[in-house]
């Protein structure tokens, strides 16, 4: 990561929403020439304007004929379950039981953790991520195993260990005060190095006692700059679990926020089933909702009403979720945000929807004055899509007469194999063969 290289290809990035700035929130370089320097973004402009400019003997990559984004950024995503994803036929509680608890199991050996980080993150980069948050277990070496595995290949990646210390099979239940202390010495380890950032991790409220939940929200608040990921309103039958656990509490979401989890940073993965409350305490907070469209039409959890926490003005970035989500491609996820919102009645248009995937998803996790966007000064990764990539995706892209209509072809009928490479702060970190 030093020295200067340009990429030049037709480049598309957001200087803001558009839901709130309309077409000036897009800037759009048919032949544009995206220069890096030591793994930052130092200018971008027409080609035709900066390649005179650059010194002799500057290596340019050459993606003429191809899309080029900021790297995709997934909210939430599960990499010990990545052995799982695609297992059939059940809703979200019973699917803990039968599929996730014990393939999680395994992770209490080292080099298993290992060769799953290790699949895990060239799996994002094959999609085009480049920033994910993630769980691992509640054992620290599935922790150790993925940031060293992310570290290696210098992705930006959140993490930390599950908290578990009720309502889950004995092999994988932890005590409150092992977990919090398990967790103080990831974040001395981990927090902060390179681009590695540590997310305090209670599975969700059931899976915890009200002592570790305050121990959590406890961390959340003593560790500045440390984030805070959790499960919220999924599935009908959590959050009535939920509402017998925590009598006291006036929602799900009352629960979080009664242990301190609420806040800046602290991102819920599915808010499925919230009302307007819970949406305007959320936005209050500054708390983010990772939607995740796949894994919620998979384990039948519910549609995820996107205009009303739009209208809150909550922040919300896109998740995978696998192993309950399908697929580790954004292209996929949006697919299937699109459908959840046309099932609602709404509509995610297609500049919106790539938004979320990028500046919207930095947004959301309160980094967007780091990655999401080629503004200068931010890390240089990207992902460079093939408008050709398959048979079909080619004959539909030669007939669009728009950016638009080119996007949403990618975001309909795209998938990992539309990915023609993926950077990582300036270098290639995977090109398709």
């Amino acid at each position: 990561m030093s020295g200067l290289r340009a990429i030049r290809g037709e480049i598309v990035h957001f200087l803001g929403d558009p839901a709130d700035l309309g077409s000036d929130a897009l800037a759009h370089f048919p032949d544009g020439l995206l220069i890096v320097r030591d793994g930052l973004v130092a200018e971008l402009g027409p080609a035709g304007e900066l390649l005179p400019r650059l010194p002799a003997g500057t290596a340019v990559d050459d993606y003429r004929g191809k899309l080029v984004l900021p790297g995709f950024i997934d909210t939430h995503i599960h990499y010990a379950q990545t052995d799982i994803v695609a297992s059939y036929g059940e809703q979200v509680l019973a699917w803990l039981e039968k599929y996730t608890y014990p393939t999680e199991r395994r992770f209490a050996d080292p080099a298993h953790a290992a060769a799953v980080a290790e699949f895990f993150c060239d799996e994002l980069l094959r999609n085009g991520t480049t920033t994910a948050m993630a769980f691992a277990t509640v054992h620290p070496a599935s922790v150790d195993a993925l940031f060293a595995a992310a570290r290696k290949r210098h992705m930006r990646m959140i993490a930390g260990k599950v908290l578990m210390d009720r309502n889950c099979p004995d092999f994988l239940r932890d005590t409150a005060d092992r977990g919090d202390a398990g967790s103080k010495a990831l974040i001395e380890r981990w927090h902060g190095r390179d681009r590695l950032l540590y997310a305090v991790t209670p599975r969700f409220a059931p899976t915890s006692t009200p002592e570790q939940m305050a121990l959590a929200g406890r961390l959340f608040a003593d560790h500045p700059g440390v984030y805070l990921q959790s499960h919220l309103a999924e599935n009908e039958r959590e959050v009535a679990w939920v509402a017998r656990l925590y009598p006291e509490a006036r929602s799900y979401l009352d629960v979080y926020e009664r242990y301190g989890q609420l806040g800046a940073r602290s991102v819920f993965a599915h808010c499925v089933w919230l009302d307007d409350t819970d949406r305007a305490r959320m936005a209050a907070t500054g708390a983010t909702i990772s939607f995740c469209p796949t894994s919620n039409l998979f384990l039948g959890s519910g549609l995820f009403d996107l205009d009303r926490a739009q209208a809150a003005g909550v922040r919300v970035g896109l998740g995978t979720d696998v192993g309950g989500g399908t697929s580790f491609s954004m292209l996929q996820t949006l697919n299937e945000a699109y459908k959840v919102q046309q099932l609602r009645g709404q509509r995610l248009p297609v500049e919106r929807g790539f938004y979320l995937a990028t500046r919207g998803g930095a947004r959301s996790l309160y980094l967007d004055d780091r990655i999401g966007s080629f503004d200068t000064g931010r890390e240089a990764d990207l992902v460079v899509l093939d408008p050709a990539a398959t048979p079909l995706l080619a004959r539909r892209t030669a007939v669009a007469t728009t950016l638009a209509e080119r996007l949403f072809a990618l975001m309909l009928l795209g998938d990992d194999r539309a990915v023609a490479a993926t950077w990582v702060m300036g270098e290639p970190a995977w090109r398709r063969p």
